[in-house]
């Protein structure tokens, strides 16, 4: 290509050199010399150019056979694609129809294990509060008897010392002494009867409040699908401590008991 460019511009400039014919425009060229150079132009051309003179002479042969490789390309495509998406769409209803099968079991099973630990609480609670009764009855029971005993040793002594008429004042005042000592008695008795019975109650109502808290965070992951943390406030049940022995709600809906000591 440097000698195509090298030849133009010698024939340039023997035309510019070239003497003019008077008169007129025309003028007089080296006939040999511009032949001379116009075959080192022709010569020199690449092989190139013939070629892209065939590729234009057959350029409507080559856009109609891209287009056709174009259109049958995109079709294939159109295919493939339309064959991508049905597949992917068939694994994706695989997909959700596992999980949601997953998901329904998992519900199933938590709903059996909260029933489950629920059924447990109760019954534990039924058995503390059951045991908490008898031990109250039977504390109490205990202290009425001492008391009883208590006032029975009382009178008995003070009969014998008012029959001693030089004691009867000291009797008097002993009898007095051992039926307070009674009544102390049998109050302490029931005081510590009553710590008792609300001590056990207070086990079991922190222990119910646990299990409760465990039930309702399985449940809010289950409706929310959050993290289950296995704790949380459910405003649940729990025992005043007031030894009431009324049945008395909960913020949640549910109750307790509690038992007066008698």
């Amino acid at each position: 290509m440097y000698r195509v460019f090298e030849a133009l511009d010698e024939l340039v400039t023997i035309v510019e050199e070239a003497r003019g014919v008077p008169m007129t425009s025309s003028c007089v060229v080296p006939r040999g010399d511009a032949l001379e150079l116009l075959d080192d132009i022709r010569e020199a051309l690449p092989t190139e150019v013939d070629d892209a003179q065939d590729v234009l002479d057959k350029r409507d042969e080559v856009v109609q056979t891209a287009r056709s490789e174009a259109e049958s390309t995109v079709s294939n495509a159109n295919e493939q694609a339309e064959r991508t998406v049905s597949e992917a769409t068939a694994e994706a209803e695989r997909l959700v129809s596992e999980a949601r099968a997953k998901a329904e079991q998992l519900v199933a099973d938590a709903q059996s294990e909260a029933e489950r630990t629920v059924s447990a609480g109760q019954a534990e609670y039924h058995d503390l509060t059951e045991r908490a009764r008898t031990e109250s009855e039977r504390m109490v029971q205990a202290g009425r008897d001492a008391y009883d005993r208590s006032v029975e040793e009382g009178r008995t002594e003070q009969a014998r010392l008012v029959a001693q008429t030089e004691v009867v004042q000291a009797a008097h005042g002993e009898a007095s002494r051992i039926v307070d000592e009674a009544h102390g008695e049998a109050d302490k008795q029931r005081s510590d009867c009553d710590a008792y019975v609300d001590n056990k109650l207070a086990e079991f109502s922190e222990l119910l409040s646990t299990t409760l808290r465990t039930v309702d965070s399985g449940r809010n992951h289950l409706r929310g699908g959050g993290s289950y943390s296995g704790s949380g406030s459910s405003g649940g049940s729990g025992y005043n401590g007031s030894g009431s022995g009324a049945y008395a709600p909960g913020a949640g809906g549910r109750g307790f008991y509690d038992f007066q000591s008698h």
